[in-house]
């Protein structure tokens, strides 16, 4: 597959409050389990490295979404 740096390297705006709920809670759950890392994980090298993957995995999970609005399957996850 051919690198698509229009598609990549343009902003994807949320087109309707659902993406940015989606975002949200991609956002939350990722909150949840950095307070459970840093509760139970001592400071340290891997610690540290926990947290900035997490932030990663934040970063490309919202882009996933960003990117790919127009093929978004139709569910949401219940956060209740």
């Amino acid at each position: 597959m051919a690198y698509d740096a229009e598609h990549n390297l343009t902003n994807h705006p949320p087109v309707d409050p659902s993406i940015v709920d989606r975002f949200e809670q991609i956002r939350e759950a990722a909150k949840q389990l950095a307070r459970v890392i840093d509760e139970l994980c001592p400071d340290s090298r891997e610690k540290s490295l926990a947290f900035t993957n997490l932030e990663q995995t934040v970063f490309w999970s919202v882009a996933s979404i960003a990117r790919n609005q127009d093929s978004l399957p139709s569910f949401v996850v219940d956060r209740g």
